[in-house]
């Protein structure tokens, strides 16, 4: 079972001629609503790769329609509704090269309460995956929960913060970072891939595919697959997605990866978020046909 303390939103796509610059009014061509979030969109990768998932997060009134799409996707969506709060919202523009800017709002992300949190984490055990990012708050209780029960902790610091990552990084085994994101954490606590305290390491880098560092071994680097990009929003959610997927599952973690990644290039070859998604019976026919 994967245990998923993620955030919960409702994306707006508007498509458009190019990202805005500082005081540039836009008309956009079209806009289109979808299920969102990066805690979202890894619990439906998660799913969509053959796991069981339960969510955990928060909505307010007018995220209900978030909640049954969760369960229709069959995720045990234990998700608190918060009367006086909004469902966290994230506004996406993106240009016709599938590049995109992303403006959000926490909304009920930022209100989750404990005592709903820890009661939903009831149950988790050392067969289990706990997975979580920063569009949330409570990670490090969350995480600390887990590791104390045995389970296999996986992080994905995004959206960046070096303060959130040494926060919880005892309690990490394995942790997910894109290219930009390990700079920024090199800087600010003065460690390479190699020389961080963490068992297993992953750093995306987009089209390029990701490596993997862990300790002891030497780093190993897996391709991305070419592929036409239409729209990289979500790509590095759904690695991660898949990735736990495969933990889950016993997989080693190299193999693991190996189909997150092209889990994640398939993922961008379609618009949209969570819709998005590829199944893991579309990825291995996807592998078949680049091989």
């Amino acid at each position: 079972m994967i245990y998923n303390l993620g955030s919960i939103n409702a994306d707006f796509f508007f498509s458009v001629p190019n990202l805005p610059s500082p005081g540039e009014t836009l008309a956009a061509t079209n806009m289109e609503r979808d299920l969102g979030g990066k805690g979202t969109n890894m619990s439906i990768a998660a799913a969509k790769a053959g796991a069981q998932v339960c969510h955990i997060g928060a909505v307010g009134q007018d995220g209900l329609w978030a909640v049954d799409a969760l369960r229709a996707a069959g995720i045990d969506a234990r998700v608190d509704v918060l009367p006086d709060a909004t469902t966290g919202q994230a506004v996406i523009f993106r240009d016709p090269g599938g590049e995109n800017a992303i403006v959000t709002l926490a909304g009920a992300n930022g209100a989750l309460r404990e005592a709903e949190v820890l009661k939903s984490l009831k149950g988790i055990d050392p067969g289990d995956v706990f997975l979580f990012q920063n569009e949330t708050t409570l990670g490090e209780l969350a995480a600390k929960t887990a590791a104390k029960a045995g389970a296999h902790v996986l992080y994905a610091a995004a959206p960046f913060s070096s303060e959130a990552v040494q926060s919880v990084r005892a309690f990490v085994d394995t942790l997910v970072l894109n290219s930009v994101e390990m700079a920024q954490l090199q800087a600010a606590l003065n460690v390479t891939p190699e020389t961080l305290a963490i068992e297993k390491l992953v750093v995306t880098d987009g089209a390029k595919g990701a490596s993997l560092y862990q300790k002891g071994q030497k780093a190993v680097t897996l391709p991305a697959p070419t592929v036409d990009v239409v729209d990289t929003t979500g790509a590095g959610d759904t690695l991660t997605g898949y990735l736990a997927a495969g933990l889950s599952a016993g997989r080693p973690i190299e193999e693991a990866l190996e189909n997150a990644v092209c889990a994640a290039s398939m993922m961008t070859t379609k618009k949209g978020t969570a819709s998005a998604i590829p199944s893991q019976g579309d990825v291995d026919t996807f592998r078949l046909r680049i091989r």
